[in-house]
């Protein structure tokens, strides 16, 4: 369960090399030995959307890496269900995982281990985002974070050995771990719901051997999976963030800070594989109430403008239709009068303040605008989910959102697709997905105590 297992025809494998690793074998911290059994953390299970309104911090000191992200949010209260029932969706032979009660020094904490027994084919990037995208047993949600995070890794690995991202090859065993790790952490990102800020990542120096010779440290990928993410000297030579732990941090957290205003509710402990020296090799998840110094909402996003009046109606779509697949959160253009009477519009972008800047960059590149206006602002949000409902011509993913009573929203795409696949009138399938809806939403009420 290591982190970036890239290779380029077979070459560059992270698998070959130990992520940050701690070993949990001989030594004793404070008359805890690494080899006595160590039972499992009585605490309840966190039942799915736990974190909905809540934070969730990755309290990296000692980095992260897709196996320790696995095991400190099943050390948190994530049923280990969650992540094996992903793991078994995508269908990979030969596999099994192992959840285990461990000691990092004297912290109690989870250790998580991919099986795999017999030969394992080298996947390529797309091969491996059709085997995501076939699973049917995934979430929508699950499969679209999962999704998120290896397109990080790809485009960094494709970068690194500059060949197009579809070549991009992941090795072997080292491609089962990926996937899994990357999964197996969206699963439980998405079973909670929360909010992610992660502390500045600490980057080891140094250098790692792997099939392609000696690499130094970060490695190539894990320095381009972090662009935008704020990093800092960990003082040793040692790799504590491997590709995938990188990529998994880039795709979900939306702020960070050392120690984030909140109330702990929860707490879990990811163990790491090898032994360091002047830390606990471990990743801490705290789940809490995001508190703020005064009354007064966070400011976690920005509002994007620019006035322009000498564009045409199809540039100004573009920049639109631009920024959204750049990742503004919403993008639209608003007819204005400008200066000495003239009709122009305002193109406004709303962003992430962690995407504020690049947004920006991209607003004065596809537009003639001189300068971009950026106010921060805060957003209040109804929790939000998705799930799947069957109608007689095949599923459509429904949004549900807002606390009870719930509301639910099929997806019109999908249903506009199904009706032009299926040559049925939209209105059946939109009528077919609504009662469906309802009736996940009547079960919903039926399991939730007091619901309306």
């Amino acid at each position: 369960g290591d982190g970036g297992t890239m290779s380029q025809d077979g070459g560059h494998s992270h698998g070959g090399h130990s992520h940050g690793g701690h070993s949990h074998g001989g030594h004793s911290h404070g008359g805890h030995s690494h080899g006595e059994a160590v039972p499992w953390p009585r605490r309840p299970e966190l039942a799915f959307g736990a974190g909905r309104g809540k934070t969730l911090f990755f309290d990296a000191f000692s980095g992260v890496a897709g196996d320790m992200t696995i095991a400190a949010l099943v050390d948190l209260g994530v049923p280990t269900a969650v992540i094996e029932g992903a793991v078994e969706a995508l269908g990979l032979p030969g596999v099994s995982l192992e959840f285990r009660p461990v000691l990092v020094g004297a912290l109690g904490a989870i250790h998580f281990d991919v099986h795999v027994e017999g030969p394992q084919p080298q996947r390529t990037y797309a091969e491996i985002r059709a085997l995501i995208a076939g699973a049917e047993g995934l979430e929508p949600a699950v499969r679209d974070l999962a999704q998120r995070i290896f397109l990080r890794l790809a485009e960094a690995e494709s970068e690194v050995h500059r060949m197009p991202l579809e070549a991009v090859a992941f090795h072997e065993v080292g491609a089962v771990d990926a996937i899994v790790d990357i999964v197996g952490a969206a699963a439980g990102l998405v079973h909670l719901g929360a909010d992610v800020v992660s502390s500045p990542l600490p980057l080891g120096r140094g250098f790692v051997e792997c099939q392609h010779g000696r690499l130094p440290l970060p490695a190539p990928a894990t320095a381009l999976c972090l662009r935008g993410v704020p990093t800092e000297d960990a003082g040793i030579d040692v790799e504590l963030v491997t590709p995938t732990g990188a990529a998994i941090v880039a795709a979900v957290a939306r702020d960070f800070a050392r120690w984030p205003s909140l109330v702990p509710q929860a707490v879990g402990w990811g163990a790491g594989t090898r032994r360091l020296e002047d830390r606990p090799n471990a990743l801490r998840l705290v789940l809490g109430d995001p508190r703020q110094a005064t009354d007064a909402p966070p400011l976690t996003h920005a509002l994007l403008e620019a006035n322009l009046d000498d564009v045409t109606g199809e540039v100004a779509a573009q920049a639109v239709v631009t920024l959204l697949e750049q990742g503004a959160l919403d993008a639209w253009v608003v007819p204005v009068t400008m200066k000495k009477g003239r009709p122009g519009i305002v193109l406004t972008a709303l962003s992430t303040t962690r995407d504020a800047g690049r947004l920006s960059e991209l607003i004065l590149r596809e537009t003639p605008s001189i300068g971009v206006r950026q106010t921060l602002v805060s957003r209040q949000e109804l929790p939000r989910t998705v799930v799947d409902v069957l109608t007689p011509w095949g599923p459509v993913p429904v949004k549900v959102s807002g606390r009870p009573p719930l509301r639910a929203k099929p997806e019109f795409d999908v249903c506009v697709r199904l009706s032009r696949e299926r040559g049925v009138p939209l209105r059946d399938v939109l009528a077919a997905a609504a009662r469906a809806a309802e009736e996940w939403l009547e079960g919903a009420r039926d399991s939730t105590p007091g619901a309306p």
